[in-house]
């Protein structure tokens, strides 16, 4: 079958045969994400002809229990017309079911058993692709049960074989978690069969920041200290915790979105050129911008940090409660639903330009961009008064919800007088590129299945994360200055002042 989506038919082959394998098949993320984009996938014939799929979890089900399971999950979730459910239905036929407890080698006895079979009546060939849906603390007990029944690597005889790992985070809880769990994994698996997914980097205009940047000369050289005078990342939520109290109260911000989404999207506008577009030399490149970022000292994290955390408010013409009257917070919590950080980049490229980046939730709206701001022009040859609407050039990086690109300048306007204002030219991937766009799973899970690992996160990336945001956590275990903002706002006044005192102030998106 021909795809039917441009922005997946590229001209790599195709997936080579395979089994994939999900632990925590009956969970969240596999009846949210990864089922509805597998039947995606389907539908536009992006799966491989000889496919299989086992599910694995604690939930003593049959086969046929499991075929309901990703019947109704696609069907609540997913986006399939009727062609595309026959289409689904016919591949949902052949998968398996395997339950037990996670510490059972029986289950994973049973599971190698079930593998072995789809080979023989599927021919999948002996490649597996392993993805860990589950919580953080079982990929251990995975990882183990894999190794000790050899199902971490393809059978002798089958040449062209892989296997694979899929890894989601949060790649542990700070950086001695993240060596231990890597130490783990590198046990049983080597570094290329590991894929440590981040669902930010499967979206469009995440990649599209390497072709604006080195696919156009007009960008390429202004993108450097002589030209930009300051970037700000911003990632922003308007809902609050909702039922995740458990996992957000261990987690906060810093941990749920500045050690992997912001250091990743900060990684791709900082880095240099890669040599080529390939996976190796990106990831170079990117690990080379992440360890030039200035690592603060510990006693002077709170000079550029800002953790805060929401008070009730309006959002979206809603009255909203407080974290702490969220169900399942902790009574007097010290967990941070917002961050403001000031980061430097110590490079030739980067000296002297300021990173801003703020992440929180229950800000006013759902947004994530970079806004590259540019120098003011060496001399203005007006009036004050004809350019007091004047902002300063940037061009805005929008990742969601709107996908896209603005470039705002300054142009006068029309009229007998001489005015200049800021005008904005803007470019929307939905306009210029009409019909659907590959969510973010689908497109990850293909890289997965073909081997490109160009959206994954390396190790070494995941540990200088970890390296970046460790003082702060260490700071923070001594004092936590929390800083508290209404719900349906911007963020606190402290974070207004990280900036004002450099006479810079935050983007009004």
């Amino acid at each position: 079958m021909t795809s039917e989506n441009p922005l997946l038919d590229t001209t790599r082959p195709p997936p080579p045969p395979c089994v994939v394998v999900i632990f925590g098949a009956t969970g969240d993320l596999a009846t949210r994400k990864l089922l509805p984009a597998l039947a995606k996938l389907a539908l536009i014939g992006e799966l491989p002809a000889a496919f299989g799929l086992v599910g694995v979890a604690r939930r003593e089900y049959g086969d046929e229990d499991f075929h309901a399971v990703v019947r109704d999950a696609v069907a609540k979730y997913g986006e399939l017309d009727l062609h595309g459910e026959r289409v689904w239905g016919d591949v949902v036929r052949e998968f398996r079911y395997v339950g037990g407890d996670y510490t059972s080698s029986e289950t994973f006895e049973r599971l190698a058993a079930v593998l072995e079979e789809i080979d023989r009546t599927r021919g999948t060939d002996g490649s597996r692709l392993h993805y860990l849906a589950v919580p953080p603390s079982l990929f251990p007990v995975i990882i183990a049960g894999l190794g000790r029944n050899r199902l971490n690597t393809p059978l002798p005889q089958r040449q062209d074989a892989f296997v694979r790992i899929v890894v989601e985070k949060p790649y542990g809880q700070n950086l001695r978690t993240a060596q231990d769990l890597d130490d783990c994994i590198h046990r049983v698996f080597s570094e290329r069969q590991v894929y440590r997914i981040d669902h930010y980097l499967g979206k469009e205009t995440v990649q599209n920041i390497l072709a604006l940047r080195f696919a156009n000369g007009v960008f390429e050289p202004i993108w450097n200290r002589r030209y930009v005078d300051s970037v700000q990342i911003t990632v922003a939520e308007a809902d609050g915790i909702g039922d995740r109290a458990g996992f957000y109260e261990q987690t906060g911000a810093l941990r749920d979105v500045v050690q992997n989404h912001v250091m990743q999207i900060l990684a791709l506008t900082a880095m240099e050129p890669p040599i080529t577009i390939e996976a190796d030399a990106i990831r170079d490149e990117k690990l080379k911008a992440l360890r030039a970022v200035a690592i603060p000292a510990v006693d002077r994290v709170h000079d550029s940090v800002v953790p805060a955390q929401y008070t009730e408010g309006w959002v979206a013409g809603q009255r909203v409660p407080a974290y702490q009257d969220e169900p399942g917070v902790q009574p007097n919590s010290r967990t941070e639903s917002y961050v403001a950080l000031l980061l430097k980049i110590d490079n030739w490229r980067w000296a002297g330009v300021p990173f801003y980046v703020r992440t929180g939730k229950r800000l006013p709206k759902r947004l994530t961009e970079v806004a590259i701001e540019f120098h003011t022009a060496p001399h203005l040859p007006f009036k004050p008064q004809q350019t007091a609407a004047l902002e300063p050039n940037a061009l805005v990086l929008h990742i969601q919800p709107d996908q896209g690109v603005t470039l705002h300048f300054g142009s006068k306007v029309p009229g007998k007088g001489f005015e200049v204002r800021s005008v904005s030219m803007d470019f929307h991937y939905g306009s210029t590129f009409p019909g659907e766009t590959a969510d973010a799973y689908e497109r990850l899970l293909l890289d997965a299945l073909t081997g490109d690992s160009t959206l994954f996160a390396a190790s070494d990336e995941v540990l200088q994360s970890w390296r970046l945001v460790a003082p702060i956590q260490q700071a923070w275990e001594r004092h936590k200055e929390l800083s508290q903002y209404p719900a349906g706002t911007w963020g606190p006044p402290e974070a207004d002042r990280l900036l004002e005192r450099d006479g810079r102030s935050w983007r009004r998106p």
